[in-house]
Parts: structure tokens; C-alpha cells; sequence
């Protein structure tokens, strides 16, 4: 194309070849680290985080990519116009290339003589619109019959505003190739003027954005994606939450149950959220006082995570308190609760302690299904329980429940947790850091004491789960 005169500056020098190799070195290195930063990102597809990761990485591929191959174009120099191409390569126009291919990169141009009618096209141009070499280049009335009839009325305004009104040229639209294909161009071109100022031709850039369009409403719809996500993880979190407090004992001091009476236990607990921001887990604690004058007392864990998980804990401790009102005793009350656990709707598995305190003859009965059990302190040392039988909750239908029974003492303590509690060092196990507190524990004062030296040991600590902690201290 031959060089044109600009309506208000003289046409530029081309930069030097040096420049413009030194620019493709560095596009081509930072497509190359792009790349691999792309390999990093998560693959998989149910992951809206790793789905906008590696969406944005591919739509700055696209845009080095286009860099990197414009770059080049100039340095080769302008392309060959149309009339060149039919002389030196008659025939058909080479096949279109697939999408994604070297098509996203390729720049057309041509310019358009307004005192002769005749119009001029590169070869790239006729394969971005999908046209045969041999055939002649279309004028500006004939071209917007390759427009997609949407997008034809701002080809016309453009073109329109740059003949009349010497504005540049500079949008996008639609155009349909022979095939039916739709593609994305955009056009930047400027009017070109003679020698008394009055428009002469029109020239213009075409390049086919569609790839580079499409890579960015992939960007935008993942980010929107990720953004519904987080939303309903958040809502999910708060409602896990809210349903968590609702179901948990309300009583955050100290506690006596029973009310009246010798034998009772100084009763206090405290739930412990995970250190990590993972979602609300299954974990529990509860007393209550029964009809009898017993004294009930739980722990447990659902797994999972979130407001399925708060509201199967929540029917667990509905139903455990229902039958423990009822007169069930923890062995056979860890039956039904397996029972209920795997006839659910949605297979789960749990982990519980249950303990049931009689204050007249300071005895515990206790059973538990797989979870850690309880741990006694007294006299300044302390030791587990030995465990009855009891496999987890929703492991299998036909499981049976044994029940243990032990006799306490008035300054005894008892503990009892979930096994988020104390995090794993190395593999060991979290029981000998647990009963290294005897000491301490048994000069506390009242049993929020207790639970407030716990804590302070290890609810710092890095946790991966939540964790609750029930510590019954038995008083005259």
C-alpha cells in the first residue's frame, strides 16, 4: 500500500530493525513465563478460582501472542496489497485458518480511492474476511454486505463520520464469512487527503479479535463465577454459623447441674473454630439437666463441613436429648442414634461420647461410637477411661453399643473433647499433652478455670478443624 498523507501530521518513520527485535525478544520471554505460569494454575474444572486462574493467563497468551506476531509484521514491512498477490500467486485463497490459530494475530489492510472507486486489499485481509484472491476487492458501498446486519448501521456511522468529519476510525463488528462463520474485526483507519486538503482516500487496519474476545468474556464470566462462589460460601458459612449457636448450649460461664442437691458437677465448655478459616465443622458439646435429677453430658463430631453438616449435628443432639429425657441409657441411646445416622438422607459418618451422671451415688455411665474418650484427673494425675465398644455412627447398620460405668470423687474432673482439640505433632498422639495439665487442673478453682488453662495451652495453636471441650468438675 502505497503511503498516505495523515489530515494533520506527515506520515511516520518506521522504527529501526533493532528496536522492534530487541521488543520481540521481550514479548516472546514474557509469553514464555506467562506460560508457565499458566501450567501452575489448577486444572480442574469445579474449581471457579482455578477456572479464572487459568482464563486470565489465556487471554494474556492471546494478547502476547498478537504482540509478538505484529511485532514481527513490522519489522518485515508492510504487507503484499492485493494486485501484488494475484500476480505472483494466482488461484484460490489459501484455506481459513481453525480459530485459535494463526488467524487471532493476523492484521489486514486496505485502502479505499474515493476519486476513482477502486479499492485496494492485503492478502491477509482477504483471509480474515473469508474471500477468494482472484475475486476484486469490495468498495465502501459494497462492504458492509459482509456485516453482520446487526453491526451494519455502526460500520456506516464510522465510515460515515471519517469522510465527512475527518474522525479516525477506531471499533469493532461482526462479519459473516461465506461459510457463515462469525467473526470479531476491529477497524482503526484515518481519511487520507489531497493535496487541497479535501479527502482523496481512506485507508485502514483490520484485525480479527474473535479469540482475543472470546479468551475475555471466559475471564469475565469465571470471574463472575468466582464471585457467585465466594458469595454462597459466605452466606453458607454465616447461616453454618448461626445454626451452630442456635444448637449449641447458650450458657457461656459456669454451669451447676444438677440445680439442687449433693453430688452436682461445675459444669464449663467452650467451642474452638478452626485457626485455618475452613468452614464450620460438626463438632458439639451439651448438658442438660434430666427429668430424674441425672445429668446429661455429650461430645461429638459430624464430619464434613458447612450448613449440612450444623443441621445433621443439630437432628443428632435433638435426638440424643430426646432419648436421654426418655429414660435411654448411653449404650443403647448409641444404637439409635447409628440407627438414625445411617437411614439419613445424606450418608455421614460421626464420632460421640455420652455420659449420663447420677448425683445421689456420683457414678457415670458412658458409652461412645469411635470417638476419644474421656479423661479423669485426680489427685494431681490423670488417665483415660477405659473405652466399651463402640464402632463410629453411620459405619454400619448392625453395629452394638457397650457401656461403661465408673465411680467419681468429689474433687474429680473429667474432660471431654473432640479430637480437633490437641492438633498432631509428627503423628504423636494429643493425649500425653492433655494429661500433663494434671497438676494444673487440680488446682483450679472451679471448672471455667479449667477450660480457660486449655485453651490458653493450646488454642493458639495451628488448627485444621474445629474443637470442643466439656470439663465436669464434681463439687460437695
Amino acid at each position: 500500500m502505497p503511503p498516505h498523507l495523515s489530515a494533520d501530521r506527515p506520515a511516520a518513520r518506521p522504527p529501526g530493525r533493532g528496536a522492534v527485535d530487541a521488543l520481540i525478544s521481550q514479548t516472546r520471554q514474557l509469553r514464555g513465563e506467562v506460560d508457565a505460569v499458566r501450567r501452575e494454575a489448577p486444572e480442574d474444572g469445579s474449581d471457579p478460582e482455578g477456572r479464572w486462574q487459568r482464563a486470565l493467563c489465556d487471554l494474556a497468551l492471546h494478547q502476547l501472542s498478537d504482540l509478538h506476531e505484529h511485532l514481527g509484521q513490522l519489522r518485515d514491512g508492510p504487507p503484499v496489497v492485493a494486485a501484488e498477490h494475484r500476480a505472483a500467486e494466482p488461484g484460490p485463497a489459501d484455506p481459513p485458518p481453525s480459530p485459535g490459530g494463526s488467524l487471532l494475530s493476523r492484521v489486514g489492510s486496505a485502502e479505499w480511492n474515493l476519486l476513482t472507486d477502486e479499492a485496494s486489499w492485503s492478502g491477509e485481509l482477504y483471509q480474515i474476511l473469508g474471500r477468494d484472491l482472484s475475486s476484486p476487492a469490495l468498495t465502501l458501498d459494497e462492504l458492509p454486505s459482509l456485516v453482520h446486519d446487526e453491526d451494519r448501521p455502526l460500520l456506516t456511522a464510522m465510515v460515515t463520520d471519517c469522510l465527512v468529519d475527518g474522525k479516525p476510525i477506531d471499533g469493532e463488528f461482526r462479519i459473516v464469512r461465506p461459510g457463515g462463520e462469525v467473526r470479531t474485526v476491529h477497524m482503526m483507519g484515518e481519511p487520507v487527503l489531497d493535496a487541497d486538503g479535501s479527502t482523496a482516500s481512506m485507508w485502514a487496519v483490520l484485525r480479527d479479535v474473535s479469540e482475543l474476545r472470546r479468551s475475555q468474556r471466559t475471564v469475565h464470566e469465571s470471574h463472575d463465577s468466582l464471585q457467585r462462589h465466594r458469595q454462597r460460601a459466605q452466606t453458607e458459612h454465616r447461616l453454618a454459623v448461626e445454626l451452630q449457636e442456635a444448637v449449641l448450649p447458650p450458657w457461656h460461664g459456669p454451669l451447676r447441674l444438677p440445680r439442687q442437691g449433693p453430688g452436682a458437677l461445675d459444669l464449663a465448655a467452650r467451642h474452638l473454630p478452626s485457626s485455618t478459616g475452613a468452614p464450620i465443622g460438626g463438632d458439639w458439646y451439651d448438658a442438660l439437666e434430666l427429668p430424674d435429677g441425672d445429668t446429661l453430658l455429650s461430645v461429638g463430631d459430624l464430619t464434613g463441613h458447612g450448613v449440612s453438616v450444623a443441621s445433621g449435628m443439630a437432628t443428632l443432639i435433638g435426638a440424643l436429648r430426646g432419648m436421654a429425657v426418655a429414660g435411654t441409657e448411653p449404650g443403647p441411646l448409641m444404637g439409635w442414634l447409628n440407627q438414625l445416622l445411617d437411614a439419613s438422607a445424606r450418608p455421614a459418618l460421626g464420632s460421640a461420647v455420652c455420659c449420663r451422671y447420677r448425683p445421689a451415688t456420683r457414678t457415670l455411665s458412658w458409652a461412645q461410637a469411635g470417638h476419644p474418650a474421656p479423661l479423669l484427673y485426680r489427685g494431681g494425675t490423670g488417665h483415660v477411661l477405659a473405652a466399651p465398644d463402640g464402632v463410629l455412627l453411620g459405619a454400619t447398620s448392625s453395629a452394638a453399643y457397650g457401656q461403661a460405668e465408673v465411680t467419681l470423687e468429689e474433687g474429680d474432673l473429667l474432660l471431654l473433647h473432640t479430637d480437633g482439640l490437641v492438633p498432631r505433632r509428627s503423628g504423636t498422639a494429643a493425649l500425653p499433652d492433655l494429661l500433663g495439665l494434671a497438676p494444673r487442673l487440680g488446682g483450679a478453682r472451679t471448672a471455667q478455670d479449667c477450660v480457660r488453662m486449655v485453651v490458653e495451652e493450646f488454642g493458639e495453636n495451628a488448627r485444621t478443624d474445629d474443637a470442643c471441650l466439656l470439663i465436669a468438675r464434681v463439687v460437695s
